[in-house]
């Protein structure tokens, strides 16, 4: 009796019931077969949505909350408005890319919402380290832009080298400065690698599941258009003001590069890939004509000295309009 129970065969589906869905069953984590993967995804507006609001609210918005607040609300040895929303963002991100969605497609009952809306996914291992490493570096990434931004009420002056200010210059003693330095290191460099590389990396990889025959050619939504806009504002804001502008564009070309080969196997982008790509290909020519804006700006030129010059908005209003602002 107890043999024949473990051995219960699985119940057949009826015809007007779904599929099984398990790890027995092909159809997820990109197991499936072709036939599986290919149908036309629907536009994902709730995911689009939700991410571009929390980005405009609490990444965006950080710097304008920490201007508009006043100071003596969050006082400087306490953390600032900035700080919350950086928290709240370091807290929210994740959760979206790993959230179960309720409105999944029929026959799944869980599917995270982003990563497992593409047919092609990354191993969990993969996964999980990718996610790991975002939240430790937008964290590592929190504290120094934290720290940076409450010494411009001392006369920091963002659009200058740490040790070409003149309030860090005069430190004493002078090893001092290399621990600005230190900070600024951990705040630019290093937080923003292991942020936004696995940021990227995870869109990259729903990109290249956004795929449908080309005679099932999918078209951008009046909901698609209306938010690539927003998007593309804020992958500006991302490459100019976390300086990933290398990042970015080999992101962008290597998207590129996938929509011809896929091309070559007659398979064309559906509507959440059509999104992505024009909001790149938007925030690029915004990027393009921010840089041609400031082509001859002296003091931000010495500031950005490399061959790749992408001048940062923080440093732009630091320069040329906090004073105004001020006033």
């Amino acid at each position: 009796m107890q043999g024949s129970a473990r051995r219960r065969p699985f119940p057949a589906a009826g015809p007007g019931s779904p599929p099984p869905v398990g790890p027995l069953y092909p159809g997820r984590h990109g197991v499936g077969k072709a036939e599986d993967t290919s149908r036309t995804a629907p536009f994902h507006l709730d995911l689009w949505f939700y991410f571009t609001l929390q980005n405009w609210v609490l990444d965006f918005g950080r710097p304008i909350a920490m201007i508009l607040l006043p100071l003596e609300w969050f006082p400087l040895n306490k953390p600032s408005a900035g700080d919350y929303f950086h928290m709240a963002y370091n807290v929210i991100t994740p959760f979206l890319l790993l959230k179960a969605s309720p409105r999944c497609p029929q026959g799944v009952p869980v599917c995270p919402q982003l990563i497992e809306r593409s047919p092609r996914t990354l191993p969990r291992s993969v996964l999980y380290v990718s996610i790991i490493t975002f939240v430790m570096g937008a964290s590592i990434h929190l504290v120094g832009d934290s720290v940076n931004h409450r010494l411009i009420f001392s006369g920091y002056q963002h659009h200058l080298s740490v040790r070409d200010n003149p309030i860090i210059r005069n430190l004493k003693p002078e090893t001092l400065i290399d621990s600005f330095e230190l900070l600024y290191y951990y705040d630019e460099y290093l937080g923003h690698s292991m942020w936004y590389i696995p940021f990227f990396l995870i869109l990259f990889i729903y990109f290249s599941g956004c795929f449908t025959p080309a005679a099932q050619r999918g078209r951008m939504p009046l909901a698609a258009l209306l938010l690539v806009g927003p998007s593309s504002l804020y992958y500006w804001y991302l490459v100019t003001e976390g300086q990933i502008f290398i990042l970015f564009i080999f992101t962008f070309f290597a998207m590129l590069a996938l929509v011809l080969q896929q091309r070559r196997k007659g398979l064309a982008l559906d509507s959440n890939g059509l999104f992505l790509l024009h909001s790149f290909l938007l925030a690029l020519l915004l990027i393009l004509a921010w840089v041609g804006c400031l082509w001859n700006d002296a003091t931000l030129r010495r500031k950005y000295p490399g061959v790749i010059y992408v001048p940062e908005p923080w440093a732009f209003y630091s320069l040329h309009l906090r004073a105004a602002a001020s006033a």
